[in-house]
């Protein structure tokens, strides 16, 4: 016999549901179930959260800078560099998403190279990827800009609305999630984003479409 006292969990709700990346993932595979794109395609999400959402009701192709070894049912993986992707992608998919990944790009936490702009970059070729009249889903954490050394950049909203727009993405929708109020949708005004960012820390939840050309 071995000795394992648990003595807590009798005191705990059923499930947890406090985590930003709860309310995210859930948040975004409902808007892509509802939107039932042709194709879908992931840039470094969490696997065991918001992949497997999604994968649980249609298929769905994953880039990531590291390795999966992993065969999962409905999860197609390619292994990619986003800052240095080695094939042509431009007009793959209609439907994209990266959640809670870009902030990482350019910091070497994950491998990948040291480069201030690294996101700026990860962004124009995520945008290169969407086909005209696709919708882009990104989270990133908000708030008062900044370099937290090697984990992860803090945005303000608007570089990020700024960022897209020069790579023809609209902002359409927009959600904030905050431990002390939840997840909240927003009115995506310049204003509002502005006061989000001189807040401290949330994580911003961006749906863009991108440009229709002619």
């Amino acid at each position: 016999m071995e000795f394992l006292p648990c003595l807590h969990d009798r005191y705990e709700e059923g499930g947890t549901t406090k985590s930003e990346y709860f309310w995210q993932d859930l948040y975004v595979a409902r808007k892509i179930h509802a939107a039932r794109p042709k194709k879908h395609v992931d840039i470094g999400s969490r696997v065991d959260g918001f992949v497997a959402h999604v994968a649980s009701f249609r298929e769905i192709e994953v880039f990531d800078i590291r390795p999966i070894s992993a065969h999962i049912p409905g999860v197609i993986f390619k292994q990619a560099d986003l800052m240095n992707i080695k094939e042509d992608i431009t007009d793959y998919s209609d439907s994209v998403s990266c959640l809670h990944a870009l902030e990482h790009f350019g910091l070497g936490r994950y491998g990948d190279s040291i480069d201030p702009k690294g996101y700026e970059t990860g962004l124009r070729n995520m945008a290169k990827i969407l086909r005209s009249g696709g919708v882009f889903y990104l989270s990133v954490p908000v708030g008062n800009e900044r370099v937290e050394f090697n984990a992860h950049r803090v945005f303000d909203p608007n570089i990020i609305v700024d960022a897209a727009k020069k790579n023809q993405l609209l902002l359409r929708d927009f959600a904030l999630f905050r431990a002390d109020n939840g997840l909240v949708d927003m009115d995506p005004t310049h204003e509002t984003l502005s006061s989000i960012g001189q807040s401290r820390y949330g994580l911003g939840i961006f749906t863009f479409t991108k440009e229709v050309t002619k």
